[in-house]
């Protein structure tokens, strides 16, 4: 563990965020899932620096525990890695049908081998790490799900391809555990689209890239941000959403030690949480899907409900998704509530 780990180490529930924050409106257009910068060169890296700290702050005014950079470097969370890989075409898009034909997106070529050009992160996360004294995660967007965001004009095989870039994960991650960050999460929403797969090669892409990573490893498995194409595929999945009974034991098995799941206002049924049985689980408590403030006690009562299939000191209080489409004031709230809901939860529960 890191040295500067939080001073709360060893309290139940540890609040933390999925991953993304929404950028403040003179950084980049709001409530926009892939905004515009306002700004170039320098300028939009001393801008990013500053939201970044400012990221920081709200996230330990709020009460969470396991902080991170809040992805503001990033105009989407797949492309900001790509941007920094060799071998890939943004010129070269292809309309593609991504998550099993949910929607569609214009998606760069992969052109030759892969190659990363240097680190990616290294920035915000050493300037994150100088900046507070808690426990610091940082997201990566998972194999299985770049390949699905991707066009191959190369590899001819996704498992080739996935594992590729796997291995240009693990280079990115093994520079951000030496960089001081605690807990480094991939985001998986893929898996819940092709499950068979991720029980397969999904999870070996994974192994893949926390090979010989010396700190925390998480996956995030969701039901995706508050857009309108996520919320109309939800509705259509029925009153229960059994998905993860399928990949969920494989997971188990794996070498990955925590797993981030979506649970408040959804229909996944707590149960399945028991098939995860020795992980540490993120528990979504907080539903990017809607500008509804959630309560102390709605967070605290869905602690106590999943407490019934996870050991208490396995959970740790989270956001369904990232935030980034969100208005920010309304973020800014509902991180409050959730670190005020985790402290309530600890009251009854310990």
């Amino acid at each position: 563990m890191n040295a500067t780990a939080a001073t709360n180490k060893g309290a139940l529930f540890p609040t933390s965020i999925a991953g993304s924050l929404p950028k403040p409106a003179w950084l980049a257009e709001p409530n926009k899932l892939w905004p515009q910068w306002r700004l170039k060169g320098d300028d939009l890296a001393n801008a990013i620096d500053d939201a970044t700290l400012l990221a920081l702050k709200l996230q330990e005014d709020a009460g969470i525990d396991i902080v991170g950079d809040g992805e503001l470097s990033r105009q989407h969370f797949v492309h900001g890695f790509l941007e920094a890989v060799d071998g890939i075409d943004f010129d070269k898009k292809v309309e593609m049908g991504i998550r099993d034909d949910r929607y569609k997106a214009m998606c760069p070529s992969v052109v030759g081998e892969l190659r990363l050009r240097g680190r990616v992160h290294a920035r915000e996360a050493r300037l994150a790490r100088a900046h507070t004294t808690r426990k610091l995660k940082f997201t990566l967007p998972g194999p299985m799900t770049i390949v699905d965001t991707i066009a191959d004009a190369h590899y001819g095989d996704r498992t080739k391809m996935a594992l590729a870039f796997a291995g240009l994960l693990n280079e990115e991650a093994r520079g951000l555990a030496a960089d001081g960050v605690d807990v480094i999460q991939f985001d998986e929403p893929a898996f819940n689209v092709y499950m068979e797969q991720a029980a397969g090669w999904g999870i070996e892409a994974l192994h893949r890239a926390i090979d010989g990573v010396g700190c925390t490893s998480a996956v995030h498995i969701c039901y995706g941000y508050g857009i309108p194409a996520n919320i109309a595929w939800k509705a259509g999945l029925g009153t229960e959403w059994r998905q993860y009974e399928k990949f969920f034991p494989a997971l188990a098995k794996s070498r990955i030690d925590q797993v981030s799941i979506e649970c408040i206002n959804s229909h996944v049924p707590l149960r399945v949480l028991e098939l995860l049985e020795g992980k540490d689980v993120l528990v979504g408590l907080i539903d990017v899907a809607t500008d509804k403030i959630e309560t102390p006690e709605e967070i605290a009562g869905v602690i106590g409900d999943v407490m019934k299939y996870v050991a208490k000191e396995k959970i740790v209080a989270c956001t369904n998704c990232g935030m980034a489409p969100m208005r920010r004031d309304i973020a800014e709230k509902k991180l409050r509530a959730l670190g005020k809901g985790a402290a309530l939860a600890r009251q009854k529960f310990a």
